[in-house]
């Protein structure tokens, strides 16, 4: 590839990632606002929210709960988050003893309850360690949401809520995925503070 090929692919990929999140957030912004409510209504009730995700999708987790539990926007108190995806200590102890697929269900058996909201994150929908922890935070009456990309895989169909970027393409994807992060810790953090300051 020339200069002038590598130069166009990259202003075709952001012009693809922008048509896609032009979709993307305005058809799922119902189910986001929500979604954000319950979660803010989980967290009043003293829940939490658990989030999980392998690779890329671990590394979104993690920005998720730390926009929770140190702040996006706005001053306030820190708001109870788990990435699951940040104990290696029990990540290895449960891949090794019971198998990678259980690697989050276990953790999501320790820790949810009803009324909490599981995030599972998969571009592919099928990453069966995200089924099966979604699967038992539903069985514990846990909101569960899945994001994920087009069709859902596997995922569709299991979980409460599926935001589905309208693409199969792993990197678009994962950028619509950070795009709807902020954009619903962002909701969360804005209703939240409302409700308290009321």
């Amino acid at each position: 590839m020339k200069r002038e090929e590598f130069i166009k692919k990259l202003s075709d990929d952001a012009a693809f990632t922008a048509s896609l999140l032009t979709r993307f957030i305005p058809e799922t912004a119902p189910a986001t606002v929500d979604l954000a409510q319950k979660t803010v209504d989980g967290l009043f009730a003293g829940g939490k929210v658990l989030v999980f995700g392998n690779g890329g999708s671990a590394a979104d987790a993690q920005h998720l709960a730390a926009e929770f539990v140190g702040r996006f926007l706005l001053e306030r108190n820190p708001l109870p988050a788990i990435a699951l995806t940040t104990n290696t200590s029990s990540l290895t102890a449960i891949g090794n003893d019971y198998g990678y697929d259980n690697v989050f269900s276990r953790q999501v058996k320790a820790f949810a309850q009803r009324g909490d909201v599981a995030i599972g994150i998969s571009t592919s929908g099928n990453s069966q360690s995200i089924i099966d922890a979604l699967e038992a935070a539903k069985a514990r009456g846990a909101i569960t949401v899945g994001l994920t990309g087009e069709g859902g895989g596997k995922m569709a169909g299991r979980c409460d809520i599926l935001f589905a970027v309208p693409t199969k393409r792993t990197p678009r994807v994962q950028e619509c995925h950070i795009a709807w992060i902020h954009a619903y810790c962002d909701l969360v953090e804005q209703i939240y503070v409302a409700r308290a300051g009321a």
